[in-house]
């Protein structure tokens, strides 16, 4: 027997597809769907079916035809995974039937979905499994979100979909990216998240099945190029196009994919492919101008020779490694760079998975030369990654130069950075001095803390970055100089953008892609980085005792690496014998690890730091803009959603969190990131109506 609100679920779709009612909740798309399941496949809303499941050998013969999507699509699916941050959800990638390929997503979550037919080789289809975001997207081949009601089978009202389709080529669906949650609040605002993934797998994939075409990279504004929002022809020797993805259809103007690979490319361009090849090659892969035939729109491009040699991916990526992308060390066999690659990975971390995928996302982008913002929390290890980053790069034989813009006085930046010749000024070294900038030519310059640089010196940075040459103080003569950039900072670089205190041209200029590390506390390896960093300040056996160890595990670490560091430096020097005690931890550490509350989780690392809270000189209103200024229209969305059910609990974080179908861990990530303080007060108050009820 069903219960009320399923017998209600099942009314309604009845109601609604028998009579043609008109009903605002309820989008045309999905009365389309209902439509269509009822008439057309003769399903039943009121069936308690689970979607059919591939046999083994199905689902391998499906995973072998579709190994260079999947190997492809891996990555991206992870990093997906991460940023959304939310361990009530799954990414998952459909293919063309219906069947799921591949799933990302906790194991407890894992176990739960699977109950609900959700799991690799499951077949959900709209013909199979009812209104569904997998299923409805293969039918409808456009982005769409199906919420809980949405749904047409009642065993499935607890859960939202968005998803989005992948295209090849030709403009054709392959496959369907989704992700499922058990989240009401998080996927109906995420499918443009999603979109910028598909389109990122899309684009791997034109690298990986058009290995012998010439690559053009292209876009009107030179800072977009390698990012998701290029246009990216590929074509083949004598000029003629053979591949392209979206952002090319949109920006060159043609209505179809077939009309442009009609076309070659001194059609569209006013240039040959030789040409640009060249062009391309003198200036270092750096964007050159190019503008559209018979037009006056300019667009700046990169185009890249075919890879000459490709290495075989191994047995799990089955296809082969796209241009200028690093393997990551769980996928494939390592011999040559990516065994160095793996070595730097592992002074970095010992089992974070979210650290791995960041330093595989920062590898990808040094090989084809594109500059890398890192964030992360002072002593969280940003220089160490900038180093791992160098040592596995092509510019590994170089020198790394590494410059701490907060710790130098503003008087003495400018000669650090750039030199000086002799005689320049009073107090300068006879012989003259070479800059950090120089010492980097042919290596890597890491830009700790660039957010506190001076004005002054951002437009002369900005310079030698676009011209690639410095001039020393005192100096009239320019210096070439080639170098990889990595800079870093542990503050919001947008919102200092926003209030003027950093230049916008530099910050996109810096900004070739963002990578987030994670606090102390917040890695998954923790435990092991105790150990590990134990015994490098010990030299010798040392173990830590159980209670000690506990200790070290729940203290937050507001210094993070750096105070690990100093702590079990400090232990070690007080140990007499091969044990650490709880009688060797500073009393200080202690008692902040045993009083501490319960802390909201931590940024997820691949989500932008909140903006600083207005001053409270400010009304509300303009606080709140200043505050929503740094969010983007997802975002605001999505947090104007969560006051308005905040309110409803009156701030009671258990209840909405219950509300939600999330963990309060999960809400406090969701809280701090869309800048939504948590008042002294509101606690307070939101204590006292959990002890009155909602």
């Amino acid at each position: 027997m069903l219960s009320l609100e399923a017998g209600n679920h099942v009314d309604r779709i009845r109601r609604i597809v028998q009579y043609g009612m008109d009903n605002p909740e309820v989008s045309a798309a999905v009365t389309l769907s209902w439509t269509r399941c009822i008439n057309d496949y003769g399903l039943d809303p009121e069936s308690k079916r689970l979607p059919p499941v591939l046999t083994q050998t199905e689902l391998l013969e499906r995973r072998e035809r579709s190994r260079i999507l999947l190997a492809e699509a891996r990555q991206e699916m992870n990093i997906l995974y991460q940023q959304l941050a939310d361990p009530e959800l799954a990414v998952v990638l459909v293919h063309t039937d219906g069947s799921i390929l591949h799933m990302v997503a906790a194991a407890s979550l894992e176990h739960n979905l699977s109950m609900l037919g959700l799991r690799p080789g499951a077949v959900w289809s709209e013909e199979q499994a009812g209104t569904n975001g997998m299923g409805t997207c293969l039918v409808v081949a456009e982005p769409i979100a199906i919420q809980q009601n949405d749904h047409f089978f009642s065993s499935h009202i607890r859960l939202t979909c968005s998803a989005v389709p992948i295209k090849d080529q030709h403009g054709d669906v392959i496959a369907v990216l989704d992700v499922t949650s058990r989240s009401a609040l998080l996927q109906q605002h995420s499918l443009v998240l999603i979109g910028m993934t598909a389109r990122m797998i899309e684009n791997r994939l034109l690298d990986a099945t058009c290995q012998k075409a010439h690559a053009i990279h292209f876009h009107s504004r030179p800072e977009s190029i390698y990012t998701v929002h290029e246009g990216k022809l590929m074509v083949d020797g004598d000029g003629t196009i053979v591949a392209a993805n979206h952002s090319a259809l949109f920006q060159l103007g043609f209505a179809s994919m077939a009309e442009l690979r009609a076309s070659r490319f001194d059609d569209i361009f006013q240039s040959s492919l030789e040409t640009i090849l060249q062009r391309s090659l003198q200036s270092s892969f750096h964007p050159v101008p190019i503008y559209r035939a018979g037009a006056s729109s300019r667009f700046f491009a990169i185009a890249q020779h075919p890879p000459m040699a490709m290495s075989a991916a191994g047995p799990e990526l089955h296809g082969a490694t796209p241009r200028g992308i690093v393997i990551p060390a769980a996928a494939a066999p390592l011999r040559g760079k990516a065994a160095a690659d793996l070595a730097a990975a592992s002074e970095l971390e010992l089992g974070d998975a979210g650290l791995r995928e960041q330093f595989a996302l920062a590898s990808r982008v040094i090989a084809r030369r594109v500059p890398v913002l890192l964030y992360g929390e002072t002593g969280s290890g940003k220089e160490v990654f900038a180093r791992a980053l160098h040592d596995q790069g092509a510019r590994r034989d170089g020198p790394f130069v590494a410059v701490n813009c907060a710790s130098l006085p503003e008087s003495l930046i400018e000669s650090e950075l750039f030199g000086y010749r002799a005689g320049a000024f009073t107090g300068a070294q006879r012989q003259g001095r070479k800059g950090k900038i120089l010492q980097a030519d042919n290596g890597t310059l890491f830009l700790d803390e660039i957010g506190d640089m001076p004005l002054a010196l951002q437009a002369r940075l900005l310079r030698v970055l676009d011209e690639r040459k410095v001039t020393p103080l005192g100096s009239e003569t320019c210096i070439s100089v080639e170098l990889q950039l990595i800079s870093a900072s542990h503050r919001n670089m947008a919102e200092l953008v926003r209030r003027g205190l950093f230049r916008e041209d530099l910050y996109y200029r810096l900004n070739g892609v963002e990578v987030r590390l994670p606090a102390l506390r917040d890695r998954a390896d923790k435990r092991e980085l105790i150990h590990s960093l134990l015994q490098e300040e010990a030299g010798a056996p040392l173990r830590l005792s159980p209670q000690a160890e506990a200790i070290l595990m729940s203290y937050p670490w507001p210094g993070n690496l750096r105070q690990l560091r100093h702590i079990l430096r400090t232990m070690v020097v007080l140990c007499d014998g091969d044990t650490l005690g709880l009688q060797h931890i500073p009393a200080s550490l202690s008692e902040a690890a045993v009083n501490a509350p319960e802390p909201p989780a931590a940024v997820p690392a691949m989500i932008a730091p909140p903006a600083p809270a207005a001053p409270e000189s400010l009304p509300a209103d303009a606080a709140s803009m200043t505050m929503m200024d740094a969010l983007n229209p997802l975002q605001v969305t999505e947090r104007a959603t969560l006051i308005q059910l905040l309110d409803t609990y009156r701030w009671n974080i258990s209840n909405v969190a219950k509300a939600l179908g999330i963990s309060r861990n999960t809400l406090y990530r969701k809280l701090h990131r869309l800048c939504i303080p948590l008042s002294s007060q509101s606690e307070q108050d939101g204590v006292a109506a959990g002890r009155q009820g909602p």
